[in-house]
């Protein structure tokens, strides 16, 4: 099996901190489990954190640019935003922070958002207050990077924590669900709203899942459907610091900043299931066993970056730890 060098051991800051991050670790082990307990608790922040990167740094530029952006600038805000995110991309891939294969899920995931986006502007449902040249009608194109966040945190996510799954749901059931909830964003305007079903069938599927993720030496588990419901939460907060800077507004925003309905919850607790949806189809996830109740030492610290898909002495993408099976689960 071969394995690209991350950027954790390519680009130098990296490296610098995964090694201190690593000594800390072992003097946390070395003081007893209450150290260690919480050491792997700021491991788990500081990996959530690295794997919010994108979503973060389009948070941080929309609060930044509505604090700051200066009048008469040269350029739009809206415009800044987009070639902002365009930027951020291209250097997590020349970082080697994002594989090529995730860039393309994520980019399905913004061309998906994108035509709702368009769609639903029309409808009236929302709209983006602030001129701009690089739109397409009256949606401008940095908001498909917004969608695109929540592809990039769940792919990184998912090879931060080493994702093992007890039950999960088939990815052919999770691709006909995904088609309904999409058509149904759409539908809902002419005809019956069908996301009660939707939750329903979503809840079906995912309440018997167990995910199982790796903060530092041993995997710990959670229900899935709370996993997907807790990100659902932190999407939703994202949304009202959106809606705050002016990125775009409701109608009951118009007249001053409001929070966000908590409907709203349900409809991207719903997106997020199209955007786990691509993402689990590349990842392709793998079964639990009981050889993975304790692991070993992680390769590299709690900050790294995109491996290369190795093969496996079968020809199958992607390997296991050490000690477990060489096999994969295909969990169709």
């Amino acid at each position: 099996m071969t394995r690209t060098d991350s950027a954790a051991r390519l680009w130098a800051p990296l490296a610098a901190f995964a090694a201190a991050e690593e000594r800390l670790g072992e003097r946390a082990r070395a003081r007893g489990a209450v150290a260690a307990g919480f050491y792997e608790f700021l491991r788990f922040g500081v990996k959530q954190g690295w794997a919010c990167l994108f979503g973060g740094a389009m948070c941080g530029l929309l609060i930044v640019t509505h604090l700051a952006w200066p009048a008469g600038a040269p350029i739009a805000r809206y415009d800044f935003l987009t070639v902002a995110a365009i930027a951020i991309q291209v250097a997590m891939l020349a970082f080697r922070l994002e594989t090529w294969d995730e860039a393309k899920v994520i980019l399905v995931f913004h061309a998906v958002g994108t035509a709702m986006e368009l769609y639903k502007t029309q409808m009236g449902s929302w709209l983006y207050p602030e001129p701009s040249w690089l739109r397409l009608g009256g949606v401008p194109l940095f908001t498909g990077f917004l969608y695109a966040s929540v592809g990039s945190y769940l792919a990184r996510v998912w090879r931060l924590f080493d994702f093992r799954f007890t039950r999960h749901p088939p990815l052919r059931a999770l691709a006909v669900l995904s088609l309904a909830i999409y058509v149904n964003f759409f539908t809902q305007h002419v005809m019956t709203d069908l996301r009660l079903a939707l939750f329903a069938a979503a809840a079906a599927l995912f309440a018997p899942a167990v995910i199982h993720f790796r903060v530092w030496r041993v995997y710990r588990r959670m229900p899935l459907l709370l996993g997907l419901l807790l990100v659902t939460l932190f999407i939703w907060f994202a949304e009202n610091i959106g809606t705050a800077t002016r990125g775009w507004i409701y109608p009951h925003q118009a007249a001053g900043w409001a929070a966000v309905s908590p409907a709203k919850f349900g409809s991207w607790f719903l997106l997020m299931i199209i955007s786990y949806t691509l993402v689990a189809g590349l990842s392709r996830p793998r079964a639990f066993t009981t050889s993975f109740t304790t692991a070993e030492p992680e390769p590299s610290a709690a900050i790294d970056a995109a491996p290369a898909r190795p093969t496996s002495s079968s020809g199958v993408a992607g390997s296991l730890p050490a000690g477990s099976p060489s096999t994969r689960a295909q969990l169709e």
